[in-house]
């Protein structure tokens, strides 16, 4: 018989799923698996739980938000023979679940994460910390870890568009050197972000209809200090739209490699969990480094 083990958070979201566990174990039992199930006891132990248990399993099927899956998947990365993930996604937003092409309800995702297809999903290293679909730093990548949990169950994405907007007056510059693979950007950046995904923050950026979440690129967006409240909002705009213009304020590009310099500490999110405040990141994309399972 194939094994399963099922991480829980269970206060993810709104805490909602700690009701349906029984109802998800049975879906995957009916579909064949034998189930080993634990509840996270705090920040770190999905990592810790899928380092030290997960290599005697097929499948280790996380359920929480995507701070839940990045630790899951950390743990795997410590393991030579990784077991395919599955993901039930049940936190505030959920970014990267809009790439999995999930079904709405728990159980249809349930469903889908003990019999979908595993497909390889490329991985980001960050100083050598691995991540999975977004590392950022500058205006806002703090809202995420900073907003308290009963204001996000209360108020769901709306909370992390509130708490960013307490923030507009108090937008930082940092003076950045980022090479890349096709050359290099100097300048006051007010944020950048790296990531492999179609949502960040609920929102699609720019680069959303070219993302392969298997072909070793990131899809790189950085924001240059605006003058004025007008260049601001024409900032915002840009973010917006599909493909924004090369020499505004705001550049887009795609890489597999990055190294970021700055003249002070930089604090970074890593899946939006704080990933530290480093002067130099190396960043480098993991190509197909593990295998994730899909919806259709």
């Amino acid at each position: 018989m194939r094994r399963l083990l099922f991480i829980y958070n269970p206060f993810a979201g709104k805490g909602n799923i700690k009701s349906h566990i029984s109802d998800i174990v049975d879906t995957f039992t009916k579909q064949g698996w034998l189930v080993t199930i634990h509840p996270t006891q705090g920040k770190g132990d999905a990592t810790s739980v899928a380092a030290e248990l997960g290599a005697p399993f097929d499948r280790v099927v996380c359920c929480g938000g995507d701070g839940t899956l990045h630790e899951t998947v950390a743990g795997l990365m410590e393991l030579e023979r990784r077991p395919e993930v599955g993901y039930i996604p049940a936190g505030t937003t959920n970014d990267f679940a809009r790439n999995l092409h999930l079904p709405r309800s728990l159980i249809g995702k349930a469903e889908t994460a003990g019999a979908g297809v595993p497909r390889p999903v490329d991985l980001g290293s960050f100083n050598g910390e691995r991540f999975i679909y977004v590392a950022a730093f500058g205006a806002f990548t703090d809202v995420s870890y900073d907003t308290p949990q009963p204001f996000k169950n209360m108020f769901g994405h709306l909370a992390y568009v509130l708490e960013g907007a307490a923030r507009l007056a108090s937008i930082q510059a940092y003076r950045l050197r980022v090479e890349h693979d096709g050359g290099i950007e100097e300048g006051d950046f007010i944020f950048g972000m790296v990531s492999n995904t179609v949502s960040v923050g609920g929102f699609k950026g720019p680069h959303a209809e070219d993302v392969a979440l298997d072909d070793g690129l990131f899809e790189v967006v950085l924001v240059r200090q605006p003058k004025n409240a007008a260049q601001l909002q024409s900032i915002i705009l840009a973010l917006m739209q599909t493909k924004p213009e090369p020499d505004g304020a705001v550049t887009a590009f795609r890489s597999g490699h990055l190294r970021v310099t700055c003249t002070e500490e930089l604090p970074w999110t890593l899946d939006g969990e704080y990933g530290g405040a480093p002067k130099e990141a190396e960043i480098q994309a993991l190509e197909r480094a593990v295998r994730i399972v899909h919806g259709r």
